[in-house]
């Protein structure tokens, strides 16, 4: 971020405007790019482009965004994140939340404000940073069996809710995106301890990874990594089908996060 900053700082003054002029032309004020000048505020990435454009720098502004917003990670999930952008398949399976890379911005700062994060903001764009790997031309395969627990609990409410359940549905249509619930109805399953995730590399060795809420466990032990795989096959042997996981998510959406309608307007005399 201080590297960031006195980048910011050097090319808006080579260029000549101040802290206000440059707020008007990328749509915000020069207090924020003051604060972003000197590492107080997290830059995002619709800011750092709106930059580049207006100050001419050649997309530099956007590549430094990506690395700030890496380093808003915890230290300890850096490692992972970096291996998820590189791998050529993820599934996970999800006890809790739903996974990650599927969140809306609004489910993600309900979830990371409920683990009383510090820097709420830039953990929630650099939640939102890690989704870009899913608009690549050859972006990962994604297969995500969610607890049908995840479907019920509201974070952030019935509306927020209704928002996330909607944006797992448009998954549906996407050949490297796949979605699967296991019912509750389930009840034996060989993941009692938690989520976890599996990913594949091309050239590398698979890697296991689970966590807590304070730490990561990533281990490319091969005994480790085929006995969470088989434990995956199972979990999506006992799922639903992609299809009659998305008849479940609607009907919960529809059941459990009905939109509210608007209060009736008594007629004034």
């Amino acid at each position: 971020m201080d590297y960031y900053g006195y980048e910011l700082r050097r090319a808006r003054e080579a260029a000549g405007p101040t802290l206000a002029q440059l707020g008007s032309i990328v749509f915000c004020t020069g207090s924020l790019i003051g604060q972003i000048e000197t590492a107080a505020r997290v830059p995002q990435r619709e800011f750092s482009e709106r930059v580049d454009a207006a100050l001419g720098t050649d997309g530099l502004f956007s590549r430094l965004v990506g690395m700030v917003l890496r380093s808003q990670l915890p230290s300890w999930f850096q490692p992972y994140a970096e291996m998820e952008a590189k791998a050529a398949s993820i599934s996970t399976y999800q006890a809790q939340v739903v996974y990650g890379l599927l969140q809306t911005p609004e489910y993600a700062r309900a979830v990371l404000e409920a683990g009383w994060v510090a820097g709420l903001d830039g953990q929630v764009a650099a939640r939102l940073e890690r989704q870009r790997i899913l608009a690549l031309e050859q972006p990962p395969l994604v297969w995500v069996v969610l607890d049908e627990v995840v479907l019920h609990r509201p974070f952030g409410g019935r509306g927020v809710m209704r928002k996330q359940l909607t944006h797992l549905l448009k998954f549906q249509g996407r050949r490297e995106i796949r979605v699967q619930v296991l019912p509750l109805g389930v009840g034996q399953h060989p993941a009692t301890a938690g989520g976890f995730t599996v990913m594949r590399f091309d050239g590398h060795a698979d890697i296991s990874y689970s966590e807590n809420y304070d730490s990561g466990f990533t281990t490319a032990n091969p005994s480790v990594v085929k006995d969470c795989a088989h434990r995956y096959d199972h979990l999506q042997a006992a799922a639903l089908s992609i299809e009659d996981s998305a008849k479940l998510i609607t009907r919960v959406r529809e059941e459990r996060c009905a939109e509210e309608a608007e209060p009736e307007r008594s007629a004034v005399a």
